[in-house]
């Protein structure tokens, strides 16, 4: 790993209860929606973390806020685990071409991509609410279809390079393509992230671009955040989970557009 001059001392106790709570909102907003990676994101590059290093580091929390929201998702049976491998195996293979690729593209630029692809997305969710709400089952199809293929496929490569809403184009394509609603939409997104963040996570560790203590220290309120999530998503249905979609989209494309800083 690249010798990191902190901005603090990260065993200072304000620090790390900053990093649980950090991680505790990640796995919120994550397993409702996506993009809130941005947060652990900020937190590590204001903790004197490099983009590069910020960017393996942060799927640590990602791997145990997935890894306790698919087990409550299991426990509902709201998970459709045969579905979720299938399509989880394409963005597994996309992920691990996107993480290779990671430190060769410029980030600003496709971070400013994805504000626009954001505005589009937001503009959907709000346009045509019931689509998100109630999904359409004639589209659900128990094998993936070539297009689901190649959608989820470029999902992991995105996936792969730099994580950040990710969760979202992957609740439209499972919910704007195949048909499900936002409840189900997000147990099989949680399940597919769980799938291949392992095989991301392990090249960044490879390539030195993880900080296992900040990471180790941020995925405890992940681990927390994303057992929370995961029940109040079961409780709560489809259209409490559509709304956090629609808080999260606004924050991030503001985030993205440099409205604010946090």
């Amino acid at each position: 790993m690249e010798t990191v001059h902190y901005t603090v001392d990260i065993y200072n106790w304000w620090v790390i209860l900053l990093l649980v709570g950090a991680g505790f909102l990640v796995g919120i907003i994550n397993t409702f929606a996506g993009s809130g990676s941005a947060i652990t994101y900020t937190v590590y590059m204001m903790l004197g973390l490099p983009a590069t290093l910020a960017n393996g580091t942060l799927r640590i929390t990602v791997l145990l806020q997935t890894l306790a929201a698919s087990i409550t998702f299991f426990r509902k049976n709201v998970l459709e685990l045969r579905k979720a491998l299938l399509l989880g195996l394409p963005t597994l293979f996309g992920s691990v071409l996107g993480a290779e690729i990671a430190v060769h593209i410029d980030e600003h630029v496709f971070q400013t991509i994805l504000g626009f692809a954001m505005l589009l997305m937001l503009f959907f969710v709000l346009r045509k609410p019931e689509r998100w709400i109630e999904g359409k089952a004639s589209l659900v199809k128990p094998k993936p279809t070539f297009l689901q293929v190649i959608i989820f496929f470029l999902i992991g490569v995105y996936g792969g390079f730099l994580h950040i809403g990710v969760g979202i184009f992957i609740l439209a394509g499972l919910v704007l393509n195949a048909g499900y609603d936002l409840v189900k939409a997000n147990a099989i997104k949680v399940f597919i992230v769980l799938m291949y963040n392992p095989f991301a996570l392990l090249i960044y560790i490879l390539n030195g671009q993880v900080d296992f203590v900040l990471g180790g220290i941020t995925a405890i309120g992940g681990l927390m955040g994303g057992w929370v999530a995961s029940h109040l998503a079961v409780r709560k249905g489809a259209g409490f989970a559509r709304w956090i979609l629609v808080v999260v989209l606004i924050f991030f494309i503001g985030k993205l557009f440099g409205l604010y800083h946090f």
